[in-house]
């Protein structure tokens, strides 16, 4: 296994656990891994692959780049509650995996 694939196996074994920890009892794994895999070109840089939900702007980065253009949803009042909403369920997490975020997001917003 590459050092890559090994990052990525890593990342998804604590976005699993942060899942989990949230309520999700029933992991689709398929869109897990999606998530996962977006992370391939930024698995060196730690800082790039958690969600820092106190900074205003990086909820806004996650609104536009992943809800508006990765999701589709332009509604940005919609796509911000459903972030915050993330926020707060995850708010015991010290360090918000991102690939977890974003598919907490996808659940709130489906």
């Amino acid at each position: 296994m590459s050092d890559t694939s090994e990052k990525l196996a890593g990342l998804k074994i604590i976005a699993m656990k942060q899942l989990n920890d949230c309520g999700v009892d029933s992991i689709d794994h398929g869109r897990l891994d999606e998530l996962v895999n977006r992370l391939k070109s930024m698995v060196n840089n730690l800082d790039a692959t958690l969600v820092a939900t106190s900074d205003a702007s990086e909820l806004e980065t996650v609104r536009r780049n992943f809800v508006e253009k990765t999701m589709g949803i332009t509604d940005s009042d919609k796509g911000m509650a459903a972030i915050k909403a993330v926020a707060d369920k995850m708010s015991g997490v010290h360090q918000k995996s991102r690939s977890a975020f974003y598919y907490l997001v996808q659940d709130e917003l489906s």
